[in-house]
């Protein structure tokens, strides 16, 4: 049995950040159905090196079933109602207002289920001037400013995963698993958001850091540590 073993979690989905999050709860036990519209997770064809199949949606997925609705048309909408009365945990990582839209507004459901944990994904956060805005790991890397401290010396560069989705994913999990210990003593429910932005924020926390108190912007690769310059070596005597 794992630790959440008997935890519904309902995760209407795709690309990396919340399929991570999901499959951290299928791995410490719970049941997760991944919700998945009739064209599919848009992640199953990032490439095909897994024997055919997507390397990201491969490691994501693993150990939850998947069901398929179109959340336009009302019989899978209610559906998906009924499915959501008996869960602990909705996950969606729609556009923002995307799921009110289809009839699935965040603040109904809590009222509706006040034990329901709820988590929303998003790339800049579900309000605000850049709520509307496309997301995408590399621009996050770049606008949170991690691009600056990575690549080579003469130039920035990308970290070559998805670092900005997972950290969301992680975050995402971590508060999850908070909700759930908090609704064992209290009995109910929460509101989680996360956004790709934010996760990706808190880990540029050092180099801001650096730079606001330190007086200089911090160098890229692990330069921001001085390291001796190479001193030539005599070459060693023959022995006699």
């Amino acid at each position: 049995m794992g630790a959440l073993d008997g935890i519904l979690v309902i995760s209407l989905e795709q690309a990396v950040a919340a399929p991570y999050c999901s499959g951290r709860l299928a791995d410490a036990g719970a049941r997760v159905i991944k919700i998945e519209r009739p064209e599919g997770d848009f992640a199953r064809g990032y490439d095909r090196a897994a024997k055919g199949l997507a390397s990201y949606f491969v490691w994501l997925n693993r150990g939850k079933e998947s069901l398929v609705l179109d959340i336009k048309r009302d019989d899978d909408r209610a559906l998906l109602r009924r499915i959501l009365a008996r869960a602990d945990v909705f996950i969606q990582n729609l556009a923002p207002g995307a799921a009110a839209r289809a009839g699935f507004d965040i603040g109904a459901l809590r009222r509706e289920h006040p034990r329901l944990i709820t988590c929303s994904i998003s790339g800049y956060g579900e309000a605000g001037p850049y709520a509307e805005m496309k997301a995408y790991d590399l621009l996050v890397q770049a606008e949170t400013g991690l691009a600056m401290v990575t690549g080579r010396p003469e130039g920035p560069g990308r970290v070559g995963v998805s670092v900005c989705d997972i950290a969301a994913g992680m975050y995402a999990q971590q508060a999850i698993l908070e909700a759930l210990i908090r609704r064992g003593r209290t009995g109910e429910g929460a509101d989680i958001k996360v956004s790709l932005f934010d996760g990706m924020a808190d880990w540029m926390a050092v180099p801001l850091l650096q730079h606001d108190y330190g007086g200089a912007a911090p160098a890229r690769v692990g330069l921001a540590i001085p390291r001796s310059p190479p001193t030539a070596r005599s070459p060693r005597k023959a022995a006699s």
